[in-house]
Order: structure tokens, then C-alpha cells, then sequence
């Protein structure tokens, strides 16, 4: 048995570390000079099993013409899985209770919070930019641009490998929204992009990749307040960069509380599964700024409807809670290895437990599905705790223009 869990180990993570040959013939440099149909001429139709658009069918009616999402691997839906990373949730356990069973590039064993958002719109799950073919048929109800590893700051995490950052992302939508425009003129494409739905969720790979690892002596430099003002003005610029690109429909995701995840508990040796409390004090404070962030643009920016929603006070209500909300675990990892099964990512399907459904995390940073479904709730309408300000996503989307 252990022969066999150390040999599944070992060639999962050779597929990981030299993933498909190419993803490795091209620069990120490269990736964005050309924009989609380069992605469609590197990856044959057959290299994407993953592809979600065939899994849930466009609703007879749907309150947004499309959802578009920027962000890391809380809702990477298989960006990674073309990338030479080893941030890759491209094999079992992972997906195995997602619709499919399959692993799909979600750093989940079911659906990430946006595939529960958008059927909340009346929309198919939609489909990562490096997965679709570049048509706009394929675009038309939205892309995902999120990458695992990805933060704020270009290089975070960058010691995974490739990753597409903040930046990158949003010249990827700018490459899209070109082809909308080319396709179907500037008034159509400029009326589509305003009244869709952009979800930005980003931020935590600038604490765990950058600033908890001390990457170039940034601790000295930065004090965690002034990290997070740094992270903050670059957001608020980014947003308005999305604003110029008619963006009117913005959904801002806080961080979660890593002080809690089941690496850090292992990493500082938590008693009794404590969380780590000045992890969890940098990420307050990064939400306080980022609410008080949202408020100022919101009255800045005409026409705007910009909603923050803080996944720091949504997700410690459901480790407060657990047992409300039926979770038996709150501390360990349904998948990994180590105490608190925190030491190492979900490798093998002999890592994970049984029934992910008791637990609040899967891995060692990523909450299981049935936790993403309930802060998919919290945003939508605040079902189970308030979340989102000044409204919830239901209620701006409902919105009627005056």
C-alpha cells in the first residue's frame, strides 16, 4: 500500500512538474501577443477534455448577457491546465464531485463559486480563456481568465511556474472585447460588456507567495498596513482600467481567512487548531481598505455599480458554525498529507477523504464545494450571512437604471 501511494505520488508530480510540451515553446510574453486564436493553433479541440461549455446549456433567459472572471485559483476553472506549473488541479481527486467527475483545472473536488453564480444568472458554466477555441460564439456568455498562483503583484508566485497575473488577465479581456467589436460592431459590444457581470477575486497569492515568504525582504520594507495599501491603490487602478473598458458591473471578492488553512496551521504548528492570528489581522485589514476602496469608486465613477463582498466574515461564519451548516471537520484538509493534512497538495486520490461534504477545506488553501456553494448564496442574496456592500449580486442586477 505504500509502495503503491509513493508511486502514484512520484508520477503525478513528474506530469506536474513537465506538463504538456506546449505550454513550454512559448513565452508569457508570447501568449499575449497574439491573443486566442494563437491559444486555438497550440492547443488542439482534443487537448481540452476539460472544456465546461458542454456541461451546462445556456438558460432560456438570463438576467446578464454574460459573467467574466478575473482571479487566481478560487475560480480558476482550467486556465493552469495549459501552463507549465505546478499549480494544477488537472487530475484525480480533484473534480471528482464536480458534474462530470472529472478534474477540470478547479482546485475543488466539486464547483467553484462562480460555476454556482452563474447558473444563479441563468448562464453555462463558463469557460477558461485558454480553453475555448477564440470564436466569439464561444465567449458571447462570458470568459474566465483566472490562473492559479496569480496575484496582484506580477512575480507572485512565480517560483510555481507560469502563471497569468492581474495585468495579463486584463489584456486578455481587452483582447476579447476587440473581437466583439470586430464581430458585432462597437455599440453592440460596448452594450454587452456594460451590463455583464465582472467578478474580480485575486489577492491571497500576494500574502502566500510574496509577502509571507518574505520575497525580496518585503516585510522590511512593508509593514502589513502599508502592503495592503500598496495591493489596494493597484486594484482601485485596475478597476478603473476596467471601467474605460465600459465595465459597469463589478463584483469585488475580499480575501479568505488563511490563518486558518490547513497549511499555515501546519506550518506554525497551531494547537488545537487555532487559527493564526496575525495571517488572519493582515487579511482584515486588507478588506476594511478594500470596502472603504469600493465605496469611494462607486461615487467616483458614473453609472458604476461596484459591490465589495467580504469572504473573510462569510467564510469564519461558517467555521464558527460548522455545525449548523452539517461540517464536522474545520481545521484538516479532506485531501493532503502532514498534520492538519497541510504540509502538501492533493496529489493522489489515496491522499483524500472519503466524503469531502463534512469538511470545510480540501486541500491545504482551497475550500471543499459545499463550503463554495455557500458563499455563492451569501453573494447572490445573503442567504445564510451578509457578505456583500452596499447590495448583494441579486440586487444589482435587478437594478434598474434611472
Amino acid at each position: 500500500m505504500a509502495l503503491n501511494l509513493l508511486v502514484s505520488l512520484f508520477s503525478i508530480l513528474i506530469s506536474t512538474i513537465f506538463p504538456q510540451p506546449r505550454a513550454l515553446q512559448y513565452s508569457q510574453h508570447d501568449r499575449f501577443a497574439f491573443g486566442p486564436n494563437l491559444i486555438h493553433s497550440i492547443i488542439s479541440p482534443t487537448s481540452s477534455p476539460t472544456s465546461s461549455t458542454s456541461i451546462s446549456p445556456p438558460q432560456p433567459s438570463s438576467l446578464v448577457p454574460a459573467l467574466f472572471i478575473i482571479g487566481d485559483s478560487s475560480v480558476d476553472c482550467g486556465t493552469n491546465n495549459f501552463l507549465a506549473t505546478l499549480a494544477r488541479a488537472d487530475h484525480l481527486p480533484y473534480g471528482r464531485d464536480f458534474d462530470t467527475h472529472r478534474p477540470t483545472g478547479r482546485f475543488c473536488n466539486g464547483r467553484i463559486p462562480v460555476d454556482y453564480l452563474a447558473l444563479r444568472l441563468g448562464l453555462p458554466f463558463v469557460p477558461s480563456y485558454l480553453g475555448q477555441n477564440g470564436n466569439v460564439e464561444d465567449m458571447i456568455h462570458g470568459v474566465n481568465y483566472a490562473s492559479a498562483g496569480a496575484g496582484i503583484i506580477f512575480t507572485s508566485g512565480s517560483e510555481l511556474g507560469q502563471h497569468i497575473s492581474l495585468l495579463e488577465q486584463i489584456q486578455q479581456f481587452t483582447d476579447t472585447y476587440q473581437q466583439f467589436i470586430l464581430s458585432m460592431g462597437e455599440h453592440r459590444a460596448a452594450d454587452l460588456i456594460s451590463n455583464s457581470v465582472f467578478y474580480l477575486s485575486i489577492g491571497i497569492n500576494d500574502y502566500i507567495h510574496y509577502y509571507l515568504r518574505n520575497v525580496s525582504n518585503v516585510q522590511n520594507l512593508y509593514l502589513p498596513w502599508s502592503f495592503n495599501q500598496f495591493l489596494a491603490s493597484t486594484i482601485w487602478q485596475q478597476i478603473k482600467n476596467l471601467y474605460d473598458l465600459n465595465v459597469r458591473k463589478l463584483v469585488v471578492m475580499g480575501l479568505a481567512p488563511i490563518g486558518c488553512a490547513p497549511h499555515y496551521l501546519w506550518q506554525y504548528r497551531s494547537e488545537n487548531g487555532e487559527c493564526i492570528e496575525s495571517i488572519n489581522d493582515m487579511v482584515r485589514e486588507f478588506n476594511f481598505l478594500m470596502r472603504y476602496m469600493i465605496e469611494e469608486l462607486g461615487e467616483e465613477l458614473p453609472d458604476s455599480n461596484i459591490i465589495f463582498c467580504d469572504l473573510f466574515e462569510g467564510s469564519m461564519d461558517i467555521i464558527k458554525n460548522h455545525e449548523n451548516y452539517g461540517f464536522n471537520d474545520t481545521t484538516a484538509a479532506c485531501c493532503g498529507l502532514g498534520e492538519y493534512r497541510g504540509w502538501i497538495l492533493c496529489l493522489s486520490s489515496q491522499m483524500a477523504c472519503s466524503n469531502a461534504s463534512t469538511y470545510i477545506w480540501w486541500d491545504q488553501f482551497h475550500p471543499t464545494d459545499a463550503v463554495n456553494a455557500i458563499l455563492a448564496d451569501n453573494v447572490w442574496n445573503g442567504l445564510h450571512t451578509k457578505m456583500c456592500y452596499p447590495m448583494n449580486l441579486k440586487e444589482m442586477v435587478l437594478l434598474k437604471e434611472n
